[in-house]
């Protein structure tokens, strides 16, 4: 799972284009919006295309377990991981 928390917040900071953050600034379990990284709604758009992407999962832009999925870089990863077991 390391692997993919390094993954996302490489995608996080490519998509997004977070120049001055790199993957050892980004906190696994801290929060990605508000405090924490500080990201926003138009943020979590462009990165829920760019994971779409790079692993192949879908947002539901109606579902409102978005903000649980989108709470954390772990978060996340336990999200993508669930969705590709899903498919195989």
């Amino acid at each position: 799972m390391e692997n993919l928390n390094q993954q996302i917040k490489e995608v996080i900071i490519s998509s997004l284009e977070l120049e001055d953050v790199t993957p050892e600034d980004i906190v696994d379990s801290e929060p990605l919006f508000g405090e924490g990284l500080g990201l926003d709604s138009i943020d979590a758009l462009e990165l829920g295309v760019a994971l779409k992407k790079k692993f192949g999962v879908k947002f539901s832009s109606e579902s409102a377990e978005n903000k649980q999925h989108f709470a954390s870089v772990d978060a996340l990863a336990k999200y993508i991981t669930a969705e590709t077991a899903k498919e195989n």
